[in-house]
């Protein structure tokens, strides 16, 4: 009995239920159908809000359409998740509605606006109008088919203070949203108007926006293609620069092999003479051996002769005799005997002065033994008193012993170069008694410190590429002759050599210290000094007392340091009368020096890296340069000032701007009337002007004889026939070859 009981209840219980779910399907359609349409509304707006506030919408009174029927109110608000209206239809007779000639069913739906949703309810016609939220952004827009603007540029939402609440108001008080919506068919028609007309203007605003949006795409487009056609324009450039540096790399390193060919043409020559010289020594020597066999042989004929004579007169006397005692006694026929000469035998005074034999290839004259690269280590003992030049260059002597010449006493020059000698190994007073040496000559050995006790006759000195380590003061004091002191490749300093060393040289005149590791001229240098010889050193800086006390300096030799322009002071030299050549090549100068001496003849700068050569930097010259050396450096036409050469018109004899840069001939050349030779092959010359050497104005001939223009870029075709008028000989003239762009 019970199952039957519970099965009745569940079947009722099931019953109810369903009749409930048939009771609220149409108002639940409704209700979806209007969720649906707004959703769809407002789509566009709820991208735009980033927090989901209530916002409540319009509330539209609407007639039916023959503006007969009571007015109905909607209240429609926007919870968090979604907007949606929600029709309070009130119950009343259930039919059709009629919209514009349209029949609309029971409970449709439909929206004839963007923003506007309308329902039909028992015969009449409900609609409600979205209210867009607030946007707070300077600039809207409103897209096709969409029902609230958008923003353009999204702003951070900020609270609305609008003093609404979020509680409803009271039905019975009148709702602000009532003010200024539509109350008939015409002004809901002038509404809808108005909102299809700002649809069109923001149509044409976003077309337009587009066009500029397009616009400006393809300006981007246009700049980027300008910006890739700059960039390859910029690499080819690059390129072209690159194979132009490739190609003056070639022409420069052809050009320096072509020199070493020229050295080393000229070494051979050089090297062919001094083998004709030698050869020529040494058929002088076997000359001046022949000569003194000749000398000794005829002594001994002479003696032998004499002997001779001595014999015949004997013989005659015994005959004269023999006669006188007999005269009838017949005389013995006589013998006939051919008489050999004895071969002479050395005297004992050629003995004496050789003492023993020297090795074979020493040659020996009256005044001078000669033993180079025969091997010797040590002095040979000599008794030549008479001798006065002594050679043993190229040998392994180790050591000079105090009397090593005890028997040539009257030397006026040795030569020791290239042996093994130490300072230990060279005795202190090896050569205090030799009274009249003039010349000593150490070079290529091993000394660490100048010998000591020199004699006082010493006039020239040389100790080149030893092991020196400085010059103590008081070391050079007794040499008062001395005229030429040598001291390249060795290790000296301005910290090593006493500022004092030189003092007592006072008729020195001659200097050369190349090869060292100065970074200053040496202080206290000599009055009497004319040529002093600094390359090949460190030397970074010539300050205005350097050369104070060298006021005879004639030629000074500072080339391959590290000097630039900025570190030569403008008092070092610009007072000297008598400062005649200057070499500075192969430094680090960025411009002609200015300040050079009045009496400046010959100035070489090779090899530096000139730009430029200052206005009027020759003009306070007197008698002015003759002989400027410019090449391999950086000098362009922008470098070279029309007064460049001012007060070097009249006196320059060779100019030589070769390996530059020059795109064309320099202003004043052609005013140079004294000049001979002129070089500016190698260099970017391609603009030659008729007058750039001769001038058409003055008819006159050129002292040139030599001028060198090849390896440029030079037109020979395009060349006016008088270019070269002036010039007596063409001949003098080098323009092939040309280089091609």
């Amino acid at each position: 009995m019970r199952p039957r009981v519970l099965l009745a209840v569940l079947l009722l219980i099931g019953l109810g239920l369903v009749l409930a779910q048939e009771a609220r399907t149409p108002t639940h359609k409704a209700r979806t159908g209007r969720g649906q349409l707004r959703r769809r509304g407002r789509k566009g707006s709820t991208r735009q809000r980033g927090a989901d506030v209530p916002i409540r919408l319009k509330t539209l009174l609407l007639n039916d359409e023959d503006h007969t029927g009571a007015s109905i109110f909607i209240d429609s608000y926007r919870t968090v998740q979604e907007m949606e209206s929600s029709y309070n239809v009130l119950p009343g007779k259930k039919g059709a509605c009629q919209y514009r000639g349209i029949a609309m069913f029971d409970k449709a739906v439909w929206s004839p606006k963007p923003c506007i949703t309308c329902l039909c309810t028992s015969g009449k016609v409900v609609c409600d109008e979205f209210t867009c939220p607030r946007l707070h952004c300077p600039i809207t827009i409103r897209l096709p088919g969409e029902c609230c603007p958008v923003c353009t540029e999204l702003v951070p939402d900020v609270p609305e203070i609008s003093g609404d609440s979020p509680v409803p108001n009271d039905p019975g008080e009148p709702d602000e949203t009532e003010v200024g919506a539509p109350q008939s068919q015409e002004e809901l028609d002038e509404l809808l108007r108005k909102e299809e007309e700002d649809r069109r203007e923001e149509e044409d605003r976003l077309k337009k926006k587009d066009e500029e949006r397009r616009r400006r795409r393809k300006e981007k487009k246009l700049e980027v293609e300008r910006q890739r056609k700059l960039l390859e324009e910029a690499e080819r450039q690059e390129k072209e620069e690159e194979e132009k540096r490739k190609q003056e790399e070639e022409k420069v390193r052809e050009e320096e092999e072509r020199l070493q060919e020229e050295v080393e043409e000229v070494t051979a020559v050089e090297k062919e003479r001094q083998q004709m010289e030698e050869e020529q020594r040494r058929e002088d020597e076997r000359r001046l051996m022949q000569e003194v066999e000749q000398r000794n042989l005829l002594r001994s004929l002479e003696e032998a002769l004499e002997s001779n004579s001595e014999d015949t007169e004997e013989k005659e006397e015994e005959e004269e005799v023999r006669l006188r005692g007999d005269v009838f006694e017949m005389l013995p026929e006589p013998s006939v005997e051919v008489q050999v000469l004895p071969v002479p035998a050395p005297h004992e005074e050629d003995t004496m002065r050789t003492g023993p034999s020297l090795p074979t290839g020493c040659v020996i004259s009256d005044i001078a033994v000669i033993c180079e690269n025969a091997k010797l280590t040590s002095i040979p003992p000599l008794s030549i008193p008479e001798l006065k030049e002594l050679s043993l260059e190229g040998n392994a002597i180790t050591t000079v012993p105090v009397g090593a010449f005890n028997g040539i006493p009257n030397l006026e020059r040795i030569n020791l170069g290239k042996n093994k000698l130490t300072s230990a190994g060279l005795a202190p007073q090896a050569f205090k008694n030799l009274k009249r040496l003039q010349r000593l000559y150490l070079d290529g050995n091993l000394l660490e410190q100048i010998p000591t006790d020199l004699p006082p006759s010493l006039e020239e000195l040389k100790l080149n590429e030893n092991k020196l380590h400085g010059i103590d003061e008081g070391i050079l004091e007794d040499l008062t002759s001395l005229v030429t002191l040598e001291l390249e490749g060795n290790m000296l300093s301005e910290g090593t050599v006493d500022p004092s060393a030189f003092h007592s040289l006072r008729q020195l005149s001659y200097l050369r210290l190349g090869r060292n590791h100065f970074r200053t001229i040496p202080q206290g240098l000599p009055p009497a000094l004319l040529e002093i010889y600094l390359e090949n050193n460190l030397i970074e800086e010539i300050s205005e007392t350097a050369f104070n006390q060298t006021t005879n300096l004639n030629i000074v030799v500072l080339r391959n340091n590290k000097l630039d322009e900025s570190r030569i002071a403008p008092l070092a030299w610009i007072n000297h009368r008598n400062l005649e050549s200057i070499d500075l090549s192969h430094n680090k100068l960025y411009q002609v020096p200015s300040f050079l001496p009045r009496s400046l003849v010959h100035l070489v700068l090779v090899g530096n890296q000139i730009e430029r050569i200052p206005g009027y930097v020759f003009a306070h010259m007197d008698p002015g340069i003759e002989y400027l050396y410019l090449s391999f450096n950086k000098l362009d036409n922008e470098g070279i000032d029309p007064v460049s050469f001012f007060g070097a018109f009249h006196s320059m004899i060779e100019l030589f701007l070769d390996h530059n840069q020059l795109t064309s001939v320099p202003l004043g050349i052609s005013e140079m009337r004294s000049l001979h030779f002129l070089r500016l092959n190698d260099n970017k010359i391609s603009n030659f002007e008729e007058e750039s050497i001769c001038d058409p104005l003055k008819n006159e001939d050129s002292h040139l004889v030599m001028l060198r223009l090849e390896n440029n870029f030079i037109d020979t075709r395009k060349m006016s026939p008088t270019a070269f008028s002036c010039i007596i000989s063409y001949s003098s003239v080098v323009l092939k070859p040309q280089k091609i762009k």
